[in-house]
């Protein structure tokens, strides 16, 4: 049996967007600013079982790009500045919002991967 019954289920927002353990909400997730740690300092769970893989990264990319191409398309059609202001405005607005949106994307995922205990999927054989 696992320890899992002792902690009550946290939501995964909450515990995300403040990049806390899944399960006992209180130690740090990150080691550095996307680097896991190896377990929680407050409850010792095991960060093993991570595995966002390139899910926050792709969600990351669709978030921004319809973001900052439709802000792109309508100041182009409403001020047709030159290309250097576009990419003066574009690249500084595309870095912010990904390296902000990014850490707090993959701690979200990982808290939902652990409170729907999500593994790797297995073909039956």
């Amino acid at each position: 049996m696992t320890e899992r019954h002792l902690y009550p289920p946290l939501s995964p927002f909450a515990t995300g967007i403040r990049a806390r353990c899944p399960r006992c909400g209180d130690g740090a997730l990150f080691d550095g600013y996307i680097k896991l740690a190896p377990a929680c300092r407050a409850c010792g769970l095991d960060y093993e079982f991570i595995d966002a893989g390139d899910g926050p990264a792709v969600f990351v990319i669709l978030l921004i790009g319809f973001v900052v191409v439709g802000l792109a398309l309508v100041t182009e059609v409403a001020f047709r500045p030159p290309i250097w202001a576009h990419m003066a405005m574009w690249i500084p607005l595309t870095l912010v919002l990904a390296l902000g949106i990014l850490r707090p994307l993959k701690a979200i995922m990982i808290a939902a991967q652990y409170q729907n205990n999500a593994r790797e999927g297995r073909l039956d054989g």
